[in-house]
């Protein structure tokens, strides 16, 4: 977070690329006062993601469609996939990047990547009740069931398939 001072110099220096060079090296989050071109700097963004990869959020759209600073970023902080771009949202790399730190990635997944059994494992092996939002086709297979339910119980019985529910290894994974 940044100190009164340190805004209002930021918003002082809003248009001064040299200062928010400096700047984001402290403090990124002072990315925020900077005017719209040094927002879509990828070489301050990057600079500034990689030490808080939050202020993805201050990024131009251009930058947000960027896989590098994109990577860059889910990989500070899994949950800034919420921000890319939908054409990052459909890369399976920056997918994997975000759910190995997130798993709520799988929210943000194109439907395509919802249905990828690597990525869905990726995320349900961290976050378990992302499963709600998995493909049908693996909220029905035993294996993801499996890693699910071994993660999260009966919170995330709602979510697998009635059959799988019935299976005698999920069964026994509950009573565990």
């Amino acid at each position: 977070m940044a100190d009164s001072e340190e805004v209002i110099e930021a918003k002082e220096k809003k248009d001064d690329r040299e200062f928010f060079f400096k700047a984001v090296e402290q403090n990124p989050a002072l990315i925020e006062w900077a005017n719209d071109e040094i927002r879509d700097d990828k070489e301050i963004l990057l600079k500034a993601v990689k030490i808080d990869g939050g202020v993805l959020e201050f990024a131009s759209d251009r930058l947000k469609d960027d896989k590098e600073v994109m990577l860059a970023s889910v990989n500070q902080a899994g949950w800034t996939f919420c921000y890319a771009s939908n054409r990052l949202k459909a890369d399976k790399e920056v997918v994997l990047a975000s759910a190995e730190k997130d798993g709520q990635a799988l929210y943000y997944a194109s439907k395509e990547l919802r249905d990828d059994k690597e990525v869905v494992m990726k995320a349900v092996s961290n976050k378990p009740i992302i499963l709600k939002y998995a493909s049908y086709r693996l909220r029905n297979d035993k294996e993801v069931a499996m890693l699910a339910v071994s993660k999260g119980k009966q919170k995330v019985l709602d979510y697998i398939t009635p059959n799988l529910r019935e299976d005698e290894d999920i069964k026994k994974l509950l009573s565990e």
